[in-house]
């Protein structure tokens, strides 16, 4: 049974969508968008059924993060929202999505969208890609001169696997430090990671590639 993602923060909308496509599709859902596209990178969804108006992270920013990725990129992406469709159809179908949907949703007609368009695209199977996805880390360990420090940093580049940043750090390579997300006046740890590349040494501001050596489920991606 194919796999259908429903990314909504209604708790109501995404139960009545999971039992109206029950008998047809194997239904994955989340009202975190932030978890969205771990979810899709994990379970390889067929499409995508992406809300517009949501916390964190709007609809618009996930369409165009999907669209993005050399993974998801071939995953239709359909608009369920309750916002007019003529005031956002061509914007959305601009950053990649296939289908829009006015709520209430008529499930006859999306259920045969959604049949039409699975024909034509075979399934992907692609896994640990790099995300365009922007976070803020806080790394906690000790520099090239054993000096001790907390640093945030911003990253647009992560995966299941690492992420890329940029420091006013002298890091040893092979070092390791403590990771933690970082938003919203909290953090979560999210495991430690070793750095593994950087990239122009004679700076004062430093690129380095990081990689997990432990991870926990707080981590956006997962294998």
């Amino acid at each position: 049974m194919d796999k259908i993602l429903v990314v909504d923060d209604d708790d109501a909308m995404r139960g009545m969508i999971k039992m109206r496509l029950s008998d047809t599709y194997e239904t994955i859902d989340t009202g975190n968008p932030i978890q969205a596209l771990g979810l899709a990178l994990e379970h390889k969804p067929r499409a995508i059924l992406l809300d517009l108006m949501m916390p964190d992270c709007s609809g618009f920013e996930l369409c165009q993060s999907f669209h993005n990725l050399s993974y998801t990129a071939r995953i239709p992406i359909f608009v369920v929202t309750g916002e007019s469709a003529g005031k956002y159809r061509e914007y959305m179908s601009n950053l990649g999505a296939v289908g829009y949907f006015e709520k209430p949703i008529d499930f006859a007609k999306l259920k045969s969208r959604l049949a039409s368009e699975l024909l034509t695209r075979p399934s992907e199977r692609r896994a640990h890609v790099r995300v365009r996805m922007k976070l803020i880390v806080k790394l906690k360990g000790t520099d090239a001169s054993q000096r001790s420090f907390e640093q945030l940093c911003s990253t647009d580049n992560v995966s299941a696997g690492g992420f890329l940043c940029t420091l006013p750090l002298d890091l040893s390579p092979d070092s390791s430090f403590q990771v933690f997300l970082a938003g919203a006046g909290h953090e979560h740890y999210v495991g430690r990671v070793r750095v593994v590349r950087r990239e122009a040494p004679d700076t004062a501001w430093q690129r380095y590639a990081f990689q997990f050596t432990e991870k926990t489920p707080e981590w956006v991606l997962q294998d």
